[in-house]
């Protein structure tokens, strides 16, 4: 093993470890604790690049951070979908565990590597020398491309270099990336630390020499596609292509690493989802133009055929020729798919301005957007567009104001994150959940302009239903007092604060970093 680990000017202590119940140490001490310690482990120039990259409003107060899954499970989520990519987290188990946990849930079939530590490890800069010791047994260029080594917050907050281990072993190229909750605020946005990662070591790769060749090449300039989206979404963004001379190329995420050279290679960049901050100077730095927006609905359809076209320079006509054949088609299934009712729509996936679009081109009252991703210049088009349409749109949202816009705005459907659905039933109010049942859906070109229909009204149908449970469960209770009793609980906050900070003291004590 090399030696270097032991080569760094290491100050002990890189977070507070203490136990006592006052200090909040580990991975429990709180982001601000967390933030502070990793700066003064040598990561402030990573922090300073995720707060320029994925900003979030100081003046937001309490709820600065929107409401998301651990930001940790959308880089992972990226790598277990890659062909011949190992992946390998360092952090807290009960981390690692929740995050392996989900992303066996969502689907994955690979296995997630876990380099273990302990408070001596990570404080004495041993954790890394296993890190690294791991990644080179790991390292086989019979089974791995590529091997991505993730920091979660503890690591990250100790000063974890993972810049330190080498570009690749054995022919098996190694990345290392810091994705802690304190520093990317949601798991959307963490797709994107990985996918730039990838994207800038592919662009390198390109700039040395010759690269392998993807798997599929069209003979046509291409157009890459930022950002997940539903599979039947490219094909149909293939088809608007087709007439202007162009076509569909990779998706980025990639589901294999040859794929990123070709989507470095391409006519233009659409930016289908906006914040892919990391990936878009990837591509710019190759000299690619970015487009905003999406072909959703007629009108935004029109706009984005015009927006590819000039910048990939096809004749006017060409562009207008497409325009008449694919939203003539867009507003006839449109029109045979009306969806009538007021809908507020929220959610972290980074597709809600797009969503809403459709939903009001198909004749839905949408007054309210929470996304809890980042305004961009990306989504600007998206953004003036619904504006104009008087539309409030929430960038950064938190539970809190989604929930409020519920209260605002009465709307017959609201489409939103888990507990945003469950407070609208609360209320007997229809919901549907955003990922599972909207993202799941294509919503691009002709495929899409239907596609949001028959779930949407079927919902919005289901109110007399709602009204009906609603009553059935009257004067059953409300948190303390829910249920059937003789005589009704009384709510004792005192006793519950007292044993809530014994056996928080109790786990503090405990509790071992790593462990």
């Amino acid at each position: 093993m090399s030696d270097l680990a032991t080569d760094m000017a290491r100050q002990p202590d890189r977070i507070d470890i203490d136990t006592g119940a006052d200090t909040g140490g580990g991975c429990h001490g709180g982001a601000d604790t967390m933030r502070e310690a990793a700066r003064k482990a040598g990561k402030s120039e990573i922090l300073d690049r995720y707060a320029a990259d994925y900003p979030v409003e100081e003046s937001k107060g309490p709820h600065d951070q929107p409401q998301s899954m651990c930001p940790a499970f959308g880089s992972l989520r990226v790598g277990l979908r890659m062909r011949r990519t190992a992946t390998v987290l360092s952090g807290s188990a009960c981390c690692v565990y929740g995050l392996t946990f989900t992303s066996h849930f969502y689907g994955a079939r690979r296995t997630v590597g876990y380099v273990p530590f302990s408070s001596e490890t990570l404080v004495t800069g041993k954790l890394f020398e296993d890190i690294k010791e791991a990644v080179e047994n790991l390292a086989d260029p019979e089974n791995y491309d590529t091997i991505v080594v993730t920091n979660l917050c503890v690591p990250t907050a100790s000063g974890v270099p993972l810049r330190l281990l080498p570009d690749q072993i054995n022919g098996v190229r190694i990345i290392g990336i810091d994705v802690p909750g304190f520093g990317i605020p949601t798991h959307a946005e963490a797709k994107d630390v990985l996918a730039g990662a990838m994207l800038k070591y592919a662009r390198e790769e390109v700039e040395q020499g010759p690269v392998a060749a993807p798997r599929e090449k069209s003979d046509k300039p291409t157009i890459t596609l930022l950002g997940e989206m539903f599979p039947a979404d490219p094909v149909g963004i293939g088809m608007l292509l087709e007439p202007l001379g162009l076509a569909a190329g990779p998706v980025v995420p990639t589901r294999e690493w040859r794929e990123l050279y070709g989507a470095l290679d391409c006519a233009a960049v659409a930016a289908i989802h906006p914040f892919y901050t990391a990936s878009v100077r990837e591509f710019q730095k190759a000299g690619r133009k970015i487009i905003g927006s999406a072909p959703v609905g007629a009108e935004g359809t029109a706009a984005w055929l015009d927006a590819i076209g000039d910048a990939c320079g096809v004749k006017q006509s060409q562009i207008d020729s497409a325009k008449d054949t694919f939203t003539g088609a867009i507003r006839g299934a449109l029109a045979a798919n009306p969806i009538n009712g007021r809908i507020t729509v929220s959610g972290y996936e980074g597709s809600e301005l797009l969503v809403a679009r459709l939903l009001i081109e198909s004749g839905a009252d949408v007054p309210y957007v929470g996304t809890a991703c980042p305004k961009t210049q990306w989504s600007d088009p998206d953004r003036e567009w619904l504006e104009a349409k008087g539309v409030r749109i929430n960038f950064r949202a938190s539970l809190e104001e989604d929930i409020a816009a519920i209260a605002e705005f009465g709307p017959d459907l609201a489409i939103g994150t888990t507990p945003v659905v469950q407070h609208a039933k609360q209320k007997a109010i229809p919901s549907l959940y955003f990922t599972n049942l909207i993202s799941a859906r294509p919503l691009m070109g002709p495929a899409g302009a239907g596609s949001l229909a028959q779930v949407i009204n079927a919902a919005m149908a289901n109110k007399a239903r709602m009204n009906t449970m609603s009553e059935f469960f009257e004067g059953v209770g409300t948190g303390h007092t829910s249920g059937v009793w003789e005589d009704t609980p009384m709510d004792r906050p005192k006793f519950k604060a007292k044993y809530a900070a014994l056996n928080e003291a109790a786990r503090k004590a405990a509790e071992a970093v790593g462990s």
